[in-house]
């Protein structure tokens, strides 16, 4: 038993020297693995939106829309960019259409979102903005106030 000691020993530190690099390799690629679920998920989520406006009547017209723009922070411009799901049209308008899954993200409501479909009326040339709520399975036309100068409180 004295001489299988050494290798008894050997053996147990290549298996904890093997569960500490198993351990080191999951935490590392956690973050990757759960934005590629991620991104399977939201892909498979626009396929499904693209049939839902299909179904509405809509075209895509182009799909990860990107368009830069500048801002001003302190009279300096900063150019930034805006990616939108989706660019589609129906009856000779043009909406960019953002697909949302998920009760929080699909209300126009949460703060989040209205932000983002707000900056997307502002950002891209279209004649409105479209919400596609993949939860309820409906496309939500969103309108914004117009900039009149006197706005109401």
């Amino acid at each position: 038993m004295s001489d299988s000691l050494p290798w008894l020993l050997a053996a147990l530190c290549a298996a904890a020297l093997l569960a500490a690099l198993l351990g080191w390799w999951f935490a590392a690629t956690r973050v990757r693995r759960h934005n590629m679920a991620r991104q399977t998920v939201a892909q498979a989520g626009e396929s499904a939106a693209e049939r839902l406006l299909a179904d509405e009547g809509f075209t895509v017209l182009d799909r990860q829309v990107t368009r830069r723009w500048a801002m001003h922070v302190d009279g300096e411009p900063h150019e930034v960019a805006c990616r939108a799901d989706l660019l589609v049209g129906r009856d000779g308008l043009r909406y960019v259409a953002e697909v949302k899954t998920g009760e929080r993200a699909s209300d126009p409501r949460n703060p989040a979102t209205r932000r983002q479909l707000l900056e997307y009326r502002l950002v891209f040339p279209v004649d409105g903005v479209l919400l596609v709520d993949m939860s309820d399975e409906r496309v939500v036309h969103v309108e914004f106030p117009s900039r009149s100068r006197g706005g109401s409180n």
